[in-house]
């Protein structure tokens, strides 16, 4: 059971990462303001049944769903404004770096990026990626592996052309 201080303690200790997790995904603050506040929210109501021990990783589990369900809702919405087709970053002449980066892990599944930014960004170790989202060891190693070569395959492709 986690105590009113363990609780406001979570949320001074994970709110920056949680939020900085989310945000590398949705690039929309609102939305993940709106995210971070459901985890805190079903932290607090499941506040009987969470580990304190394990709140870092529960909150991390939660965001990481709260994500997928997020993206599944707004995947088939596109905004006018968005409509009209973008010409790709790397043809443009004098892309920056960053950019590049962002559209590449933009275009990795969705688990692949979660855990590349988890490991890489974030720093988790393979065990507490797989205790947020509920896989294996293993499993995250190889999504993990695939995700940088995904990434390093696009990167290689772009020095190509």
């Amino acid at each position: 059971m986690i105590s009113v201080q363990e609780y406001n303690a979570a949320v001074q200790e994970y709110t920056k990462n949680i939020f900085r997790f989310l945000y590398k995904a949705l690039r929309d603050e609102d939305a993940v303001n709106d995210l971070v506040q459901d985890c805190y929210l079903k932290l607090w109501q499941h506040r009987e049944s969470v580990n304190p021990q394990k709140v870092k990783a529960w909150l991390f589990s939660v965001a990481y769903h709260a994500l997928c369900t997020h993206l599944k809702t707004n995947a088939r919405s596109v905004p006018l404004q968005d409509s009209t087709p973008l010409q790709p970053v790397y043809q443009q002449h004098g892309w920056d770096t960053r950019e590049l980066l962002e559209k590449i892990l933009n275009d990795l599944p969705p688990l692949q990026k979660s855990i590349l930014l988890l490991r890489d960004l974030e720093g988790y170790e393979y065990r507490e990626i797989g205790e947020i989202l509920a896989l294996g060891e293993s499993q995250v190693k190889v999504y993990l592996f695939r995700a940088r070569q995904r990434v390093k395959e696009t990167i290689n492709k772009l020095e190509k052309a």
